[in-house]
């Protein structure tokens, strides 16, 4: 193949839909394809075409606009401009510009169109829309995710042990030090190595039968104790051969290899908590626990939630309601625990979550934000007794791993433990005086979920804000504002806008930049209207029925936003099975390039409804 001609394959090969084209087919594309230059500022497509064709920018820049002289698209390298072909995205007829000196390259629509008749996969591109290649690009991640292991039959040991490492003493260690260093990492067996090779094993059971109840001396060389000649297994066994073998054998323990050495231990609990590692299993246990070491341990299986749930194949929604169901229910046990130990309270009290675990939405181990509402007939000295169940509660749930809020959003906070009067009176000064301060409240205290409220006095109280919402036009245009703040991180035609320096260099922050403008967009729409739920999407499709959105915009965002987030809890996965604390920046490198176009995609639907918000603001006809 030419030279000039090899660089066009390899050019389409890198960008979606061509790279679903058979090898052969791509070599034969480029000959079929023309080249033509545009100098900045001329009309595109063009007008002087013998026929129609489908562009693919190759360098340059293209705007198109509505009929309205409206900015909705930028072409860069790589997008195509098929709006001359007979295609799904056809929809509004729009005009186009060069920005940039432009080079294309132009396929006949004829050619487009046999080529779509002969590649289903190919067509799919171009026979759907924007939104439903969204819908699609959704669906493919989830099957994706539950394909790659979300059962014992289909992964393999090195999923259970990646991150952890090898823990071990020598022959002549005394029985005493293998048993001081197996408490101090909490480990229920220690090998027994001579440099890296593995002379035996020592369980918890190993201590109790072969030196406690024998009456052998701590001492003793571990050796005296240990198990030798073991059964093990490779790292790339299954997990589903590894039970079979357990059973079989009645070991509750094989030790890993992976290139003859040591990598680390299954256990039988690990694969009992891989298959039973669900919400209900863990709250039920949670709701059992006599005291606070126990609901530490449970909540260490948050964690294995997570990963179990988001390797299933499971929704954003879905594992954001059974990870947030476990922290209600450590709440509530606390809660629960602070009453045994302090009597019963004074006065009726509720107890609100704020945040993301208000909204059902918490992914593992986010930090607390709660609050105290209390009857109004409470006395001053009854506040001794509200403080130190607070305290009780948020020390508990930091000790769980929910960590305090860096912005003391807390009950143990005295400016977030009132009355329901002095509740009042904050959100009618938030409401009718939204400055700064007011509108960051706002983002915390407008998505707020009691989690024990015997009175049901928070229903009073969120009756009382959203008609004050409703009723103040002004409030909700400060929203408006305070919202558009946060924009994805798309730049200039249809760049990914990347953190620069720092820890977090050439990454998203896929939270801050992608989901929370959707959460911003649904909690405006909701208060707007003065409606009650407080979780996302549940928001979005009563802001659909109740006209402050479009059916079309709703149904956008809620995809976008099971799209990112299934993304971000993907990657914090992997994080977590690397045995690294989950975060929220991910790097553009680690998607496909399907995976990247469709989260701009994504993006650009986020940004063109707060485009239209905006708008609407700006002419007044918001709410």
């Amino acid at each position: 193949m030419d030279v000039e001609l090899l660089e066009i394959r390899d050019f389409l090969a890198n960008y979606h839909p061509f790279a679903l084209l058979p090898a052969g087919v791509l070599d034969r594309l480029p000959k079929k394809l023309k080249v033509r230059y545009f100098r900045r500022g001329l009309e595109f497509p063009p007008k002087d075409t013998d026929q129609p064709y489908l562009y693919i920018l190759r360098r340059g820049a293209v705007e198109l606009c509505n009929p309205a002289g409206d900015l909705v698209s930028k072409l860069a390298e790589g997008d195509l401009c098929s709006m001359d072909c007979k295609t799904a995205d056809l929809g509004l007829k729009l005009s186009g510009t060069t920005v940039e000196d432009t080079l294309c390259y132009i396929l006949p629509c004829a050619e487009l169109d046999r080529l779509r008749g002969e590649y289903p996969d190919f067509a799919a591109f171009f026979d759907h829309s924007q939104r439903d290649r969204l819908r699609k690009a959704l669906d493919l991640v989830q099957t994706d995710q539950a394909s790659t292991g979300s059962t014992l039959l289909t992964v393999n040991i090195r999923d259970f042990i990646t991150g952890r490492r090898v823990i071990s003493v020598h022959p002549e260690a005394s029985i005493r030090e293998a048993a001081r260093i197996m408490t101090e990492c909490r480990v229920s067996s220690i090998f027994v190595m001579e440099g890296e090779r593995l002379a035996g094993l020592v369980t918890d059971r190993d201590l109790r039968s072969r030196c406690i109840v024998a009456g052998l001396s701590f001492e003793e060389p571990v050796s005296r104790i240990m198990t030798a000649n073991l059964h093990t297994i490779t790292s790339g066994t299954l997990a589903f051969h590894a039970l079979i073998t357990m059973t079989r054998l009645n070991f509750h323990h094989l030790p890993v290899l992976e290139d003859g050495k040591v990598i680390g231990m299954l256990s039988s609990s690990d694969l009992v908590r891989f298959q039973s590692a669900n919400s209900v299993y863990i709250v039920g246990d949670i709701r059992k626990a006599r005291d606070l070491d126990a609901l530490v341990a449970l909540s260490g299986k948050v964690t294995e939630l997570q990963v179990h749930l988001v390797m299933s194949g499971a929704t954003t929604d879905q594992v954001g309601q059974a990870v947030s169901a476990v922290t209600d229910a450590i709440t509530t046990r606390l809660l629960e625990m602070a009453e045994e130990r302090l009597g019963p309270p004074p006065v009726p009290y509720a107890w609100m979550t704020a945040g993301s675990q208000a909204r059902r939405e918490q992914s593992s181990h986010s930090d607390q934000d709660n609050a105290l509402l209390i009857a109004d007939h409470m006395k001053p000295e009854d506040d001794d007794y509200f403080a130190a169940l607070a305290r009780i509660v948020n020390d508990g749930l930091n000790a769980c791993g929910y960590v305090y809020c860096p912005g003391e959003v807390m009950a143990s906070n005295p400016k977030w433990r009132q009355p329901l009067r002095i509740w009042r009176k904050y959100f009618n000064a938030w409401i009718e005086k939204p400055e700064p301060m007011a509108l960051m409240h706002s983002s915390i205290f407008f998505d707020m979920r009691p989690i024990h409220d015997p009175e049901g006095m928070y229903e009073e109280l969120q009756e009382y804000i959203l008609d004050l919402c409703r009723a103040n036009r002004i409030f909700i245009a400060y929203m408006v504002a305070n919202a558009l703040k946060h924009r994805p991180p798309l730049g200039f035609f249809r760049n990914f806008v990347l953190i620069s320096g720092g820890e977090h260099d050439n990454k998203l922050d896929i939270k801050h930049r992608g989901i929370v403008p959707i959460i911003d967009l649904a909690r405006l729409y909701a208060l707007s209207t003065g409606l009650r739920p407080i979780g996302t999407l549940e928001r979005l499709e009563q802001a659909a029925k109740a006209k402050a959105v479009s059916q079309e915009g709703a149904e956008n965002l809620i995809d976008a936003f099971e799209l990112i987030g299934t993304l971000r809890l993907r990657h914090q996965v992997e994080q977590l099975r690397q045995g690294r604390p989950a975060d929220n920046y991910l790097s553009p490198d680690s998607l496909s390039r399907l995976e990247r176009s469709n989260l701009k995609d994504a993006f650009a639907m986020i940004n063109s409804l707060q485009d239209t918000l905006e708008q609407r603001y700006q002419a007044g006809r918001f709410g």
